[in-house]
């Protein structure tokens, strides 16, 4: 004699379902609350969730949720022409009490011993079939309609769910792009003036607590009026760019270059080794040779005889980004003064 069921889903199970849907991090985190609201519904000894994958004809038991005989296992995969799944779909069918009556022909099934079988599609918003939720027994129990309802309102929760999850990383991900562009230069692609205030404010911090100290060097490109008005904005744009690029390959491990704004960049530099002044000195000189030399600007090639650079060394302590980025213009413009012999 077969059974029928028709259960009333338990406040609790609700309750925990409510909680971890809440919780976006994993499909899994869905997905077996709902196997536990479905066994507890239906009375059927087996319930899983399967993944499809069309294109290469496979069917594969993501998560499963068993508690008697009948073991339907995880990560088991199956050609997908074969499942008791695609029979379902293809007739319509999502429920019968005799498998063996309407699919006979099933090798899964016989070798898995189903006898009552229930199964809805999980079909994302664009039609597409992304695997099926499922309850099986080897015993002939007789599901009610109102509670294969449940079934189907599962499905569509755990197909809004990864809709949700395909927008949530889209949006994540421009969130990315956005931030990382908020943060880029955009014509010489190094990071700007806010990336700059952060990573200092950053290094300050770190230098504070290890009580150690940092070098500032502030650049500035003499002359890089003259190349507009000689050239034009095109090139010195070209002109930019390079020697951003020049920068950005002289540098160190865990050193930073940004620019600062029109023709200035800023170099960051943490201090190592027990002669600060002598490491600030090489870094001066070391700038100062990477902004000389002929850059190409399209046709023209601009023979540069290399920036203005002033290095300060911070204090110990000192967390004042303003005030460091101060003092290291300041250095510069001293430099500059000397370079033009004022």
């Amino acid at each position: 004699m077969a059974m029928t069921t028709s259960r009333q889903i338990p406040a609790a199970l609700l309750e925990r379902l409510a909680d971890t849907a809440a919780d976006p991090r994993r499909l899994e985190a869905v997905v077996r609350p709902l196997l536990d609201l479905l066994e507890d519904v239906t009375g059927l000894e087996s319930t899983y969730f399967t993944v499809i994958d069309e294109r290469r004809g496979l069917q594969t038991v993501l998560h499963a949720r068993n508690t008697r005989q009948l073991q339907i296992p995880e990560g088991l995969t199956v050609p997908w022409a074969d499942t008791l799944c695609r029979r379902a779909i293809a007739e319509g069918r999502g429920f019968t009490a005799d498998v063996a009556g309407c699919w006979g022909d099933s090798q899964a099934a016989r070798e898995l011993g189903i006898c009552t079988y229930l199964s809805e599609p999980v079909r994302l918003v664009n039609g597409m079939l992304f695997g099926t939720l499922c309850a099986a027994s080897e015993r002939r129990v007789e599901v009610s309609d109102s509670t294969r309802h449940y079934i189907a309102l599962f499905s569509d929760l755990i197909a809004r769910y990864i809709e949700s999850e395909k927008l949530l990383d889209i949006l994540v991900n421009e969130n990315q792009q956005l931030s990382q562009h908020a943060l880029t230069d955009p014509l010489t692609g190094i990071p700007n003036r806010r990336a700059l205030i952060q990573s200092l404010d950053r290094l300050l911090g770190e230098a504070a607590a290890r009580s150690t100290v940092l070098h500032v060097a502030f650049i500035d490109l003499d002359g890089f009026k003259e190349i507009n008005d000689r050239f034009g904005h095109d090139a010195g744009d070209r002109f930019l760019i390079q020697i951003a690029a020049a920068l950005d390959a002289g540098r160190g491990e865990g050193d930073v270059i940004a620019r600062y704004g029109g023709d200035e960049f800023v170099w960051l530099c943490p201090a190592a080794g027990r002669d600060p002044a002598r490491q600030r000195d090489a870094l001066k000189r070391q700038l100062e040779r990477l902004t000389q030399g002929t850059f190409q600007a399209g046709d023209d090639a601009i023979a540069y005889g290399g920036a203005s650079v002033g290095v300060i060394t911070t204090e110990r302590d000192e967390r004042d980004s303003r005030q460091v980025l101060q003092r290291s213009d300041t250095a510069m413009y001293a430099r500059k003064q000397v370079r033009k012999g004022g």
